[in-house]
């Protein structure tokens, strides 16, 4: 990966951004709206939000207001746990496209699995995939067995993945099942807060590298193969974490921070969460 503009191609040939802008907190209004068109200007062009981050108008907004073609935009966003049902889901959809003033969103995602739920909310998306009011239809904090539930009733694969991912967290085997099933593997909290920015491996690496901590781990979710949304409303760390497409890890750097791997989240657990 050598360009900011690389992209996957989704099960469905839908091509998705390997790197993109992660929205969550960014206030609506300017904030939001400023942070999207300094990630624009800085050559970013997948934006990920979701109905509960309540800035999907501002997200709207923003779209319009940069100098970039809507068809070379990918948004994505989410329906919230207290929409599933099939129904529900569709007028949740409605909602969330209305407030982004687009005809078509680029991939929807079940945000959560509520249990006993998302079997039906994925029919309603498999319905707007059929209808064409959405490019591409995933999932967000599915565990295995939550995919191997939906895989039985569904008669579309999820695109998408959408997990917390990072190098405490590398779910290597739901990573594998992903792969088996063609599944785009994609990382929220990629950064962790900067909760491993000092970790002697990760330091050490962006030592070698002249690099800063949080370009190494984005750098080793891309060469992993996993599409990564870091977060940042300062424009500074905007274009530094865009700044990952002049150098690679070496596989001795790679099997370092892999070992890192202790199977511990900083944020909910799909299992129970919802």
């Amino acid at each position: 990966m050598k360009s900011i503009h690389e992209r996957t191609t989704l099960n469905n040939g839908v091509k998705m951004p390997w790197l993109g802008l992660g929205v969550y907190k960014a206030e609506d209004g300017r904030e939001v709206i400023n942070t999207i068109k300094e990630a624009v200007s800085a050559g970013y062009r997948s934006i990920d939000t979701a109905a509960i981050y309540e800035n999907e108008e501002g997200v709207g907004e923003a779209i319009r207001q940069v100098n970039v073609p809507r068809e070379e935009l990918f948004i994505t966003t989410k329906v919230w746990n207290d929409r599933h049902g099939y129904d529900e889901a569709i007028k949740a959809f409605e909602e969330s496209r209305e407030k982004l003033g687009v005809d078509v969103i680029d991939l929807y995602l079940i945000h959560w699995p509520v249990t006993g739920k998302f079997t039906e909310t994925w029919k309603a998306l498999e319905h707007l995939y059929k209808e064409g009011r959405v490019r591409a239809i995933g999932v967000s904090n599915f565990n295995i067995h939550h995919l191997e539930t939906l895989l039985e009733e569904a008669e579309i694969v999820p695109a998408v993945n959408q997990m917390e991912y990072h190098p405490l967290l590398a779910l290597p085997e739901l990573h594998a099942f992903c792969k088996e099933k063609g599944i785009q593997l994609e990382a929220w909290s990629p950064l962790t807060r900067g909760r491993i920015f000092d970790d002697p491996i990760i330091r050490s690496i962006a030592e070698k590298h002249g690099k800063s901590p949080a370009q190494i781990i984005l750098r080793w979710d891309l060469q992993n193969e996993v599409v990564t949304i870091p977060k940042s409303v300062t424009p500074s760390r905007i274009r530094e974490n865009a700044a990952i497409f002049d150098f690679e890890l070496d596989q001795e750097d790679m099997d370092k921070i892999n070992s890192m791997n202790k199977n511990h989240r900083f944020s909910g657990d799909p299992d129970t969460f919802a």
